[in-house]
């Protein structure tokens, strides 16, 4: 007995491939650089007043940088 189903999707034709037309960015470098050593100066942590908002910008066990609000 043949259990395949003709709706099945292995069956289903496939579809052609359209080529996407991919549009990228232009790189942008940044105008300025900073390392996180001048900006911590020895501290794990540092706060960032933006917009009215204090932020906080910590340095993890991992050495990974958080941005918290």
């Amino acid at each position: 007995m043949n259990t395949h189903n003709q709706n099945d999707f292995r069956f289903r034709p496939r579809r052609p491939v359209q080529e996407e037309q991919v549009h990228y960015a232009p790189l942008r470098m940044p105008s300025r650089t900073v390392t996180s050593e001048s900006l911590f100066n020895g501290l794990y942590e540092i706060g960032i007043n933006h917009g009215g908002s204090l932020y906080r910008l910590k340095i993890t066990r991992q050495g990974k940088l958080i941005l918290n609000k």
